[in-house]
C-alpha cells in the first residue's frame, strides 16, 4: 500500500505540535478575555426537499453547512463543504466534471451515482453536473443513508442538497470579494439582491470568475497540466403576489476551461510529486446551464409544490490516452478526444399538511404527511475517439434515453408529544433504451460491441422509524430504510456481455441520538448503522488488453456490507468562540461471491471507505476597538486507510490535513488570509489499476493567500 513517508519530514509533525500550542494558548486567552454569556445555538434546519425538519429532530444521520460557516470557511466547492461530514470522502480527479461523493462506502459511476446531487429541488443524476462553483448559496445538506422512500433512485448512499439564497422583498443588499493566492490563484465573485417591487417581487444576481495555475507539471513540454479558470453565475426572481402563491425562478450557469488529467503511475507520483512525463498535454470544458422554477401554494388544509427542472450540460475532452509515455512500450502516443452531453428534464409535484401545522387527530396525536409524483427524461449523447501508432483505434458513438416517474406518499405520526412513527413508501419506474456502436480497440482486435437495447426496472423504497423525545431537546431513534440504483447500459463496455449491469439494492438499519444540552450551547448527533447492500455496482476498470487505460464500465459485484459509528458536535462557549468536530468509524467489506472482473474479492475492503474519520476544529474572536475584531479558524481532518481497488492491492494510509484563516473586521468590511493543507502533505487522491501498474493523481498541495470583501 503506498504511503507518503511522513518520517522522512519531521518538521511536518514539530509544526502541527506548534500548531496545537499555538491553539491552545489562544484559546485559553480567548477564555479570559471574550464574552462568556450563554448564546443558544440556532436551530438548523435541513433544507433538503422533503424533509424539512429540524436537524436535531429529524431520525436520520446529516451534516448541515450554514451560510455563515461556507463564509467562515470560505468554501467554493461542495467537496470544501464536505470536509467536516463524517464517513464521506470526495474523489475528484483534477477536471472539475469529476468529482464523486462516497458515503459511508457507497459510491459509484458519475454515470450512474450512488449520491445524488440536488441543486434547489432538482437531481443531478449524472455526475458532470454535480460539482459547481457555489455562489450565493445559502446551506448545504449531507445526508446519509438510503433515502429511497422520498427521493427514489440514485440515493442509496444519501444525497448533497445544495440550496440557494432568497432574493430579497425588502431592502438591497449584495457583496463583493476578491481572492488572490499561490499557483496564480485569482477569484472575484459578487452579489447583489432586492426588491422590484416592494414585498412582492424579488431579483437577486449573483457571479464570478475564478482561475488559476496547474498543480501539476509536465516535465516534457515544461507546462503544468491541470490548470482550472471558470466563470459560473446565478440569476433568481422571487414573487409573491399574495400570501398563498410563491412564484420563484433559478438560473444557474456554468463555463469551465480545465487542463488534462494530471494522472501518472503511482511509483513516479511517490519519487517526484505532481510531476508528469507527457508526450501531449490537453484540455477539458464544460458548459452547464440549469434553470428551475419552484411554485409553491398555501391553501387552509394544504401546501402544494411544483419543482420544474431542466439540466443542459456538455463536455469536451482532448486529452492524453495513454497519461504517461511510460504507461506503454516504445513511447505511444495515444490521444483521446471525448464529447458528452445530456439534456434532463424534471418534474415534481407534492402535496402535504400545512407549513409548521399538523393535523390534529386527538388531543394527544398528530400527524404530518406528504405525498407526491416525480418525472423524469434524461436524453445522453457521447462520441468517443482513441487512437495512436501501432495500436487499433477506440471509437464510439452511444445515445441513451432514460424516463421515469416516481410515485411517494410519507407519514410521520406523534404520540403525546413523545413518540413519532415515521413511515414512507415510494414505487418507481423507469424505461431505458441504449443506441450507438464501441469498439474497445487496444493492441488487438476486439469486436465492436452495438448498443441497441431496452430495459426497464421498478423498485418499491420502504422507510420506517420510531423517535422518543426523552426531553423537548433531546431525542433518539432508530431507522429501517431502503434505497436502490437502477440498472442500465454501459456507454463503453469492454465486450458485449458487458453492456447491460443490473439494479442494486440497500437496506440500512440506524439507531441514533441527538439533542441539545449543556444550557443549549452543546449540540450532538451520534449514531451506528449497518448496511446491506445486493448486487453493488462498481465502477470497474477494461480488463486487461482491452481498451486503454482510464477506460470503465459499470458491473454488479455481488454483495457487500458496511457496519460504522458517527458522532458530531457544535460548542458555543460564547458568542467569540466555537469548537466543532467529529469522528466516524466504519467497516466495509464484499461479502461471499463477491468479484470484479472475475476475480474473488470477497473478504475485502469496499474501495474509497476510510476505517475511520477524526474532524476537529475552533473559531475564535477578539474585539479590538473601533468597532473592529480579529478572528481565526483551524481546522483538522484525520483520514483512516483505504483501497483504491476491489482487489485491495494498493490504497492510500492515513492523511492528516490542516485549514487555517486568520482575520480582520470592521463593519461590512474583511481581509483574511487562508492555508489550506498547511503541512503540504503529499497523498494520492484517487488512483486505479493499468496493465502497467496503478495510476493514481496527487492531490492538492498546500495553498496560501489573501481574501478581501465587503458587505453592504
Amino acid at each position: 500500500m503506498f504511503s507518503p513517508d511522513l518520517n522522512a519530514r519531521p518538521s511536518t509533525l514539530r509544526l502541527m505540535i506548534g500548531c496545537l500550542a499555538f491553539t491552545s494558548s489562544m484559546l485559553t486567552h480567548a477564555q479570559d478575555t471574550v464574552s462568556t454569556e450563554a448564546v443558544d445555538l440556532d436551530a438548523v434546519i435541513i433544507s433538503a426537499p422533503k424533509i424539512g425538519q429540524d436537524l436535531l429532530e429529524a431520525p436520520l444521520s446529516a451534516t448541515v453547512a450554514t451560510a455563515r460557516e461556507l463564509q467562515a470557511r470560505g468554501v467554493t466547492s461542495i467537496k470544501d463543504a464536505a470536509f467536516l461530514a463524517p464517513n464521506t470522502l470526495f474523489t475528484e480527479l483534477s477536471p472539475r466534471k469529476l468529482s464523486n461523493p462516497r458515503v459511508r462506502g457507497i459510491g459509484a459511476s458519475p454515470f450512474n451515482p450512488g449520491v445524488t446531487t440536488y441543486y434547489d429541488g432538482v437531481p443531478q443524476f449524472n455526475g458532470n453536473s454535480s460539482s459547481l462553483e457555489l455562489v450565493d448559496v445559502e446551506q448545504i445538506d449531507i445526508v446519509r443513508g438510503p433515502l429511497g422512500a422520498l427521493f427514489g433512485r440514485n440515493t442509496a448512499g444519501g444525497l448533497v442538497n445544495v440550496t440557494s439564497k432568497r432574493p430579497s422583498l425588502n431592502g438591497w443588499h449584495g457583496g463583493y470579494e476578491s481572492t488572490f493566492g499561490n499557483y496564480n490563484l485569482f477569484d472575484n465573485r459578487g452579489s447583489i439582491t432586492g426588491p422590484l417591487i416592494e414585498d412582492q417581487l424579488g431579483f437577486s444576481l449573483a457571479g464570478g470568475y475564478r482561475e488559476r495555475d496547474g498543480y501539476t507539471n509536465a516535465v516534457v513540454s515544461g507546462t503544468d497540466i491541470d490548470n482550472r479558470s471558470a466563470y459560473f453565475g446565478k440569476a433568481q426572481f422571487l414573487w409573491t403576489p399574495s400570501e398563498e402563491l410563491e412564484v420563484r425562478l433559478i438560473v444557474t450557469g456554468e463555463t469551465a476551461n480545465d487542463g488534462d488529467y494530471a494522472l501518472s503511475l503511482i511509483p513516479g507520483l511517490t519519487a517526484a510529486p505532481r510531476t508528469v512525463a507527457r508526450s501531449f498535454v490537453g484540455y477539458t470544458e464544460r458548459d452547464v446551464i440549469s434553470p428551475t422554477l419552484q411554485v409553491v401554494y398555501h391553501a387552509d388544509t394544504f401546501d402544494f409544490t411544483s419543482t420544474t427542472g431542466f439540466v443542459h450540460w456538455s463536455t469536451t475532452d482532448f486529452i492524453d490516452g495513454d497519461y504517461s509515455a511510460a504507461v506503454f512500450p516504445f513511447g505511444l502516443v495515444l490521444t483521446r478526444q471525448n464529447v458528452e452531453s445530456m439534456q434532463q428534464w424534471s418534474q415534481e409535484f407534492r402535496v402535504s399538511n400545512p407549513e409548521g401545522e399538523l393535523v390534529t387527530i386527538t388531543d394527544e396525536i398528530s400527524m404530518s404527511w406528504q405525498a407526491g409524483v416525480f418525472l423524469f427524461l434524461n436524453n445522453y449523447d457521447q462520441t468517443t475517439s482513441t487512437t495512436g501508432v501501432f495500436v487499433f483505434p477506440n471509437v464510439g458513438n452511444a445515445a441513451f434515453r432514460d424516463q421515469g416517474i416516481g410515485i411517494f406518499a410519507a407519514t410521520t405520526i406523534s404520540f403525546w408529544e413523545k413518540l413519532d412513527l415515521g413511515l414512507g413508501l415510494r414505487w418507481d419506474y423507469e424505461d431505458k433504451h441504449a443506441s450507438g456502436n464501441f469498439q474497445p480497440g487496444g493492441f488487438a482486435p476486439v469486436p465492436a460491441t452495438n448498443l441497441g437495447a431496452d430495459s426497464n426496472f421498478s423498485h418499491i423504497s420502504p422507510t420506517v422509524s420510531l423517535s422518543w423525545h426523552f426531553t423537548p431537546s433531546i431525542l433518539a431513534y432508530a431507522q429501517f430504510s431502503g434505497g436502490y440504483k437502477a440498472g442500465g447500459f454501459n456507454q463503453e463496455p469492454p465486450v458485449a456481455a458487458a453492456l447491460a449491469y443490473g439494479k442494486e439494492r440497500s437496506w440500512n438499519y440506524e439507531a441514533g441520538i441527538k439533542g441539545r444540552v449543556l444550557e443549549d450551547r452543546l449540540s450532538f448527533r451520534a449514531a451506528v448503522f449497518h448496511t446491506d447492500w445486493r448486487n453493488l455496482q462498481l465502477n470497474s476498470p477494461f480488463p486487461v488488453g482491452v481498451g486503454f487505460p482510464g477506460s470503465f464500465f459499470i458491473a454488479n459485484a455481488g454483495n457487500a456490507s458496511a457496519t460504522g459509528f458517527e458522532l458530531d458536535f457544535n460548542y458555543e462557549a460564547s458568542s467569540h468562540l466555537d469548537f466543532f468536530g467529529g469522528f466516524s468509524m466504519q467497516n466495509t467489506q464484499f461479502l461471499s461471491g463477491a468479484t470484479d472482473n472475475g476475480l474473488n474479492v470477497a473478504g475485502n475492503d469496499i474501495p474509497y471507505s476510510p476505517d475511520y474519520t477524526l474532524n476537529l476544529g475552533t473559531q475564535v474572536s477578539f474585539e479590538i476597538g473601533g468597532g473592529a475584531e480579529i478572528y481565526g479558524r483551524l481546522e483538522f481532518q484525520f483520514l483512516g486507510d483505504y483501497e483504491f481497488d476491489p482487489s485491495n492491492r494498493a490504497g492510500q494510509d492515513e492523511i492528516v490535513l490542516a485549514n487555517f484563516r486568520l482575520g480582520v473586521r470592521r463593519g461590512a468590511y474583511y481581509v483574511e488570509g487562508f492555508v489550506n493543507n498547511a503541512f503540504d502533505q503529499d497523498y494520492i487522491g484517487v488512483a486505479f489499476p493499468t496493465p502497467a501498474g496503478f495510476l493514481g493523481e496527487n492531490a492538492a498541495p498546500a495553498t496560501f493567500g489573501l481574501r478581501v470583501g465587503a458587505t453592504f
